[in-house]
């Protein structure tokens, strides 16, 4: 079984919003370099989605697990992404896809966002 990893953001007008994600992409291929990580986007950036999810399932892969790179679980991950995934289950039932929880409700990417602003604060706050 061919597992592919999709980094999922929400997408901006500024495709310069997409950076961020695009350094997280390039350590993860760093770190797993035979795992297929690709970026797909919910609005106004592309690939979309089903388009990526499309393109890996071309190139083999048979399980997808999908990551949402949200800092908090709002209506998007509560609501639209599940019956986004639902949809493609159904037009790929070969394919298993599994969503993970948004990358900040994960304890070391909380403890990483306040080590950063305290630093960022720095004198600020003595």
């Amino acid at each position: 079984m061919t597992t592919a990893l999709v980094l999922f953001g929400h997408g901006a007008r500024d495709p310069e919003w997409a950076g961020s994600v695009r350094r997280v992409q390039d350590a993860i291929r760093k770190r797993a370099p035979g795992l297929a990580v690709e970026l797909a986007f919910l609005e106004f950036l592309t690939p979309r989605l089903p388009d990526c999810v499309a393109g890996l399932i071309a190139d083999g892969a048979s399980k997808i697990v999908v990551m949402p790179m949200f800092i908090a679980p709002g209506g998007h991950l509560k609501r639209e992404v599940p019956e986004m995934l639902d949809l493609l289950r159904s037009t790929h039932p070969g394919v298993q896809f599994f969503l993970g929880e948004a990358i900040g409700q994960n304890e070391i990417v909380v403890q990483a966002m306040a080590e950063a602003t305290l630093q960022a604060a720095g004198s600020e706050l003595a």
